[in-house]
């Protein structure tokens, strides 16, 4: 069989694109995968670095507002048609399976007009614009959430899955992993990580948390490749000695690494993030993006609060001494912090990747 998979722009839509790619190979021995992605994308460097094939396509997303570079997106979006159909036609998948972002619409709605079997993956609440229009010719869509299924038309051919969960974030070693970052075993240990591109408001508000930390805690700061040198400047600004305790690092492809030595994650609100949250059941605070469409992280992040598993500060509410406090009430108070671990686990849906592949299955 040959399958095609895409998904892009950030690691929300990559990762779990490679997750059941992943699942595929485990249970497809002679199955041929590629991906199509686009040439500015993560995928472009993420993909290769999971060992799959990726050829790339001309693409960009719609602004929302009416103007001259409207224009120049129509025109590449025909362009990203006609790269769709090309590759579609000389690779000839028997399966395409998208997982969002803008270089989706394109390549499934080109094997969905050919009559190949397409099924979509939606990791959010509120369904993204891409899914939306693709859901109407598809086969299959399966959704992270039950609340999903009001935003589409066709409801007889949504299933809930859950989000699919890369069994590298499961299967990590928390001894390896914290000879890995260099950290004390016994020691409690706060990671905040913003996201594949990394979150200004974040790094800003550990720099802040890091100036009165003491000795208590071990940090994990993974700020984002984008954001690296400017926390590092931060840091020096502000004068800061760091110590042993404390680690900065632009970025970790090794996430399974990352969840296994944390006792409390500092993050945004994505919807992959939130799923190995809970699949790793790691006790978190949650500070959703407000720059995300029609809020979903805030939405996500509040499921997790509502049942236990989370504390959710909207950036707005928030800066150092408030995320200092937060952090060291919960790290101190060993009820608190287990029943958050908890209450995380059974929000978990660690079978996603293997309910999609039944899905993917239907479709032969």
């Amino acid at each position: 069989m040959r399958y095609l998979l895409t998904g892009g722009g950030t690691g929300g839509h990559i990762y779990p694109a490679v997750a059941i790619a992943d699942e595929i190979k485990r249970n497809e021995k002679d199955a041929e995968i590629l991906f199509v992605g686009t040439e500015k994308g993560l995928e472009k460097e993420l993909v290769p670095k999971s060992g799959y094939e990726l050829k790339t396509i001309r693409v960009k997303g719609f602004k929302r507002k009416l103007s001259l570079d409207t224009l120049r997106t129509i025109k590449i979006a025909f362009d990203g048609l006609i790269d769709a159909k090309k590759i579609i036609n000389e690779y000839k998948p028997d399966i395409v399976i998208g997982t969002g972002g803008y270089v989706c619409g394109p390549v499934v709605m080109i094997a969905a007009l050919k009559h190949i079997p397409t099924l979509i993956h939606e990791q959010n609440a509120f369904p993204g614009l891409t899914n939306r229009v693709l859901s109407r010719f598809v086969d299959i869509i399966a959704t992270a959430f039950d609340d999903s299924k009001k935003y589409f038309r066709d409801r007889d051919n949504v299933y809930v899955t859950g989000n699919p969960i890369r069994m590298e974030i499961l299967n990590a070693n928390k001894v390896q992993a914290l000879k890995k970052f260099e950290l004390e075993q016994g020691k409690k240990v706060v990671v905040s990580v913003g996201g594949s591109r990394g979150a200004a408001k974040i790094n800003q508000y550990m720099v802040e948390l890091i100036k009165r930390a003491d000795d208590d805690f071990q940090i994990l700061m993974i700020t984002g490749k984008n954001q690296y040198d400017t926390v590092t400047k931060m840091i020096k600004d502000y004068d800061i000695k760091i110590g042993k305790n404390i680690k900065i690092i632009p970025y970790c492809y090794d996430m399974g690494d990352v969840y296994a030595v944390a006792d409390i994650m500092v993050c945004r609100a994505g919807a992959i993030t939130l799923a190995e949250l809970l699949a790793t059941s790691t006790a978190s605070i949650l500070i959703p993006s407000p720059n995300v469409t029609h809020n979903h992280q805030e939405y996500n992040a509040r499921v997790l609060e509502k049942n236990g598993a989370a504390l959710v500060i909207l950036e707005r509410e928030l800066n150092g001494d408030i995320l200092y406090d937060k952090i060291s009430s919960i790290l101190k108070d060993s009820v608190v912090l287990e029943r958050m671990k908890s209450n995380a686990k059974k929000l978990s849906k660690v079978d996603a990747t293997k309910e999609i592949y039944r899905l993917i299955n239907d479709l032969k």
